[in-house]
């Protein structure tokens, strides 16, 4: 589970989102000793969120603003010939094709985007002065059909520790411009003549405007990037710092981004200093990865801890659940004894952690220590509640963790349990076998299960909250590993959450 990673909205926000570079940052020699969290993109996720660049291209030419474009010339026997291009706009756009490239050798992404046509609508204003002082001014609508190829080589920069997009390196190559004066698209003298005086310094004015309005909408999906994944991270008092922790790189099968992976809780954080993230540890297989140090899930769980949501309260059905975990003779005497008759709906079980938990990332699974409390109170009209059973324990669990049908699924798989005090007032000296048996293995076959669940089940609501629940995310595994964790996978891009952004900030 990565809180850190889901940082997916097309290949600007996601190309410029995780992979800043640090032109104007210091990371000192040993940047990777403080690498909590890493992303790494492979190229065939490069390449499937190459698909969304047609969209944003097309949003940056909607919403470029195409400044009226004027000149003049002394022709012969015509005497000054003057001209306006006003009220310009776009109309019937369409792309080609588009490619995308990781470039090691210029740490950049290129993108190339064929046949860009375009209509530009507007008016045209005209005048001239003969030689015989004759004056003629006219205005006539135009269109002018464009083909175009565009080239962007996108370079990175990091700025006090976040990505800073630069997108001005842009080229436009024109294969077609040509003028159409009042819909009539037969040549003659006039259109060729404004064809003549416009055409160069339009392929000017559409390269600047062009250009600038994607470079405008690139810092304005990298800065949307930035807020959505510190978002995604941030749980009332609970956040991480995802500023850089060293820069970035840029392969040819691969970008990379390491961040610092700080849990920050009411204005305390707690620093790492012996990371051991190593490049060599990813692969290039699948589309995603995400690296998890041990230390940053350790501080999110102290975090939790002090925030007081480490606590489980059940009653009801699930409460039956738990105590009538098998059917004998045995568990039914001892559930009567402890409950004295009174129906579950009338009761409440309380599981809470006493200590900070201690979590260990190892191959077999997440090793999770802590002395927790339960406490079984029996609630009676009008009086104050009734506490049937009280238990202080001390449990070791190993958990491994699945992603499957949107949802996280935590599983223990090994669990030890040591009882450290125990208070029942149907076992008052604590000495009858049966109810401690019992009791013992309630924890054990239905206690652990029950919370790692509802733990599992409370992650993924706030997961899903964030809006993870929108991607279409395929296959994933959750590794562990000593002292860390990785989790790949392969995506499909929800295409309309691009979209729905650029309709509403442009």
């Amino acid at each position: 589970m990565c809180w850190a990673g889901r940082i997916m909205l097309g290949t600007f926000s996601i190309l410029l989102g995780l992979v800043p570079a640090a032109a104007a940052c210091e990371f000192g020699p040993f940047p990777y000793r403080g690498t909590g969290i890493v992303c790494r993109m492979t190229e065939p996720a490069a390449l499937l969120l190459n698909q969304e660049v047609a969209q944003v291209i097309q949003a940056a030419f909607r919403n470029a603003k195409f400044p009226n474009i004027t000149g003049e010339r002394s022709m012969r026997l015509l005497g000054r010939v003057a001209y306006a291009l006003s009220s310009i706009q776009v109309n019937d756009l369409s792309i080609e094709r588009s490619e995308v490239e990781l470039k090691e050798e210029d740490s950049a992404i290129h993108i190339s985007i064929r046949n860009v046509t375009a209509l530009f609508k507007g008016t045209l204003t005209y005048g001239y002065a003969g030689a015989w002082f004759l004056q003629l001014f006219h205005s006539v609508d135009f269109e002018i059909e464009s083909s175009i190829d565009l080239q962007l080589n996108i370079n990175l920069m990091c700025q006090k520790d976040q990505v800073a997009p630069d997108a001005s390196d842009c080229y436009l190559t024109f294969h077609k411009l040509t003028l159409h004066l009042q819909g009539d698209k037969q040549p003659g003298w006039l259109k060729q003549l404004f064809t003549d005086f416009i055409s160069f310094t339009l392929k000017l004015v559409l390269k600047r405007e062009v250009c600038k309005e994607i470079n405008a909408v690139a810092q304005m999906l990298t800065n949307f990037v930035i807020d959505l994944a510190a978002n995604f991270v941030r749980d009332k008092d609970i956040a991480v710092d995802i500023s850089l922790a060293s820069d970035p790189v840029i392969k040819a099968r691969y970008i990379e981004s390491h961040h610092k992976g700080i849990v920050l809780y009411k204005n305390n954080s707690s620093m790492l200093s012996d990371s051991v993230f190593s490049p060599s540890l990813l692969t290039e297989s699948r589309m995603l990865y995400f690296w998890l140090s041990e230390h940053s899930l350790s501080s999110l769980a102290a975090a939790a801890f002090l925030d007081g949501q480490l606590v489980l309260n059940l009653r009801g059905e699930k409460l039956q659940e738990l105590f009538e975990m098998e059917d004998s003779e045995v568990q039914r005497k001892a559930v009567q004894r402890i409950f004295q008759g009174t129906s579950y709906n009338d009761s409440v079980a309380k599981v809470w952690s006493l200590t900070q938990p201690q979590i260990s990332l190892q191959p077999e699974g997440t090793v999770v220590r802590s002395s927790v409390a339960v406490e079984v109170s029996i609630l009676l009209a009008g009086e104050e509640p009734l506490v049937a059973l009280y238990m202080e324990k001390e449990i070791t669990a190993t958990i491994q963790a699945t992603y499957a049908e949107k949802k996280l699924i935590l599983q223990p798989v090994d669990s030890s349990v040591e009882i450290k005090v125990f208070k029942c007032t149907a076992d008052p000296n604590g000495e009858d076998p049966s109810i401690q048996s019992f009791l013992r293995n309630m924890i054990l076959v239905a206690g652990i299960p029950e919370v790692t669940s509802s733990v599992g089940s409370a992650l993924t609501s706030l997961m899903n909250s964030k809006r993870l629940d929108l991607f279409d995310i395929i296959n994933p595994e959750i590794i562990t590993r000593k002292g860390y964790v990785i989790v790949q996978l392969d995506f499909g891009f929800p295409s309309h959450l691009l979209l729905n952004f650029l309709e509403k900030s442009l």
